[in-house]
């Protein structure tokens, strides 16, 4: 008898996996449809023909166990039009007893400080600093990601949105994915412009340079001294957007000895015109990993920028250890709520 076979490739956890649809009333948990596992993170079931086109969902044994996307939100029904063959899914996330994450593997938050020292900028700060939920329980060391724009990116958030990347490390826990520490540094409010620009401009005097001295060589030290990190560049990295995806790239052209890695959301390349001509001149030897967002209603700019970029920092031929990736969101917007959403994705291409 023809049949087709669905392949399915999750990580692994205590629940059973089921294939529902119309062909069992939607019900999650049918014995007939739990699918057999074939290896680790493989499972696998075989359907008469005759069904397509099949529309279908896979759960782990009831509705608040459903599949999830990447970055733990809601997926519509899969489709498939085959008759015969097999049919191979991945299924990255799952949602856990009604709730997107398990609340215990939300990262643990410390302060750092409500006025850290800046006197590359003659300031203080607000640091904070998110460590994988079960520090406490080992003895390892961690690759550290330092954020810009503090304010937007966990907890309440603020006016301008939030990222949850309090929330997005606990759905990258599901997959062991969560072991990073995240230093989350606050802007500086009226002076957040100058800070992230790196040059003199008509919007600001750029202050890049202080921002930037300030983590290289009186935050970094003293977080590698505070907390278990690894601090070689190859395990160290930055990020941000808009403004502080701008200084992101300065911090990967001008200290590429300190960061290996970078994040780059939406980045306000249009204020820094001479960022193309900087990142041609790019160049160190060692393994550099560059990860670009943007999204298609931002601007008519913004993806054309991008692709500017990224040819520039791939244009002299002697880059055979840097690497890039472009993720281009036909729908995204400039906004908080996108970023946080591409946050799993660019950690894990990044570090894992």
């Amino acid at each position: 008898m023809a049949s087709i076979r669905f392949e399915l490739t999750t990580p692994d956890d205590d629940r059973p996996v089921f294939i529902s649809g119309p062909f069992c009333q939607w019900y999650p948990d049918v014995e007939r449809f739990q699918l057999q596992k074939t290896g680790p993170g493989k499972y696998g079931i075989e359907l008469p023909a005759g069904f397509a086109p099949l529309e279908y969902k896979y759960t782990r044994g009831s509705w608040d166990s459903v599949e999830l996307s990447a970055a733990g939100e809601g997926v519509p029904n899969r489709v498939s039009r085959r008759q015969i063959g097999t049919r191979r899914d991945v299924v990255l996330h799952w949602r856990w007893h009604g709730l997107p994450f398990n609340p215990a593997f939300l990262p643990k938050i410390s302060l750092v400080s409500d006025a850290f020292d800046a006197p590359q900028l003659n300031t203080t700060r607000r640091i904070r600093v998110l460590l994988p939920h079960d520090y406490d329980a080992s003895s390892a060391h961690y690759p550290v990601l330092y954020l810009n724009d503090a304010q937007n990116l966990f907890g309440e958030g603020s006016s301008f949105g939030n990222w949850t990347i309090d929330q997005k490390l606990a759905i990258l826990a599901h997959r062991h994915h969560h072991q990073i520490i995240i230093v989350a540094i606050d802007h500086g409010d009226s002076e957040r412009v100058a800070e992230f620009l790196p040059y003199n401009t008509r919007l600001a005097d750029g202050k890049g340079h202080h921002y930037l001295d300030f983590i290289v060589y009186t935050l970094k030290p003293h977080i590698d001294a505070r907390y278990r990190t690894l601090p070689d560049r190859t395990h160290t990295g930055m990020g941000g957007s808009s403004m502080g995806g701008l200084i992101t790239v300065y911090a990967g052209l001008w200290h590429p000895s300190t960061f290996g890695k970078l994040l780059v959301f939406s980045p306000s390349l249009w204020a820094a015109p001479n960022v193309y001509a900087d990142a041609m001149r790019f160049y160190h030897p060692e393994p550099t990993k560059v990860y670009l967002y943007g999204g298609k209603k931002e601007s008519a700019y913004m993806i054309p920028a991008l692709q500017r970029l990224q040819e520039s920092l791939l244009r002299p031929k002697s880059h055979p250890n840097l690497k890039m990736h472009l993720s281009v969101d036909p729908n995204g917007k400039h906004t908080e709520s996108r970023w946080g959403r591409e946050f799993p994705q660019a950690v894990e291409w990044l570090f894992f």
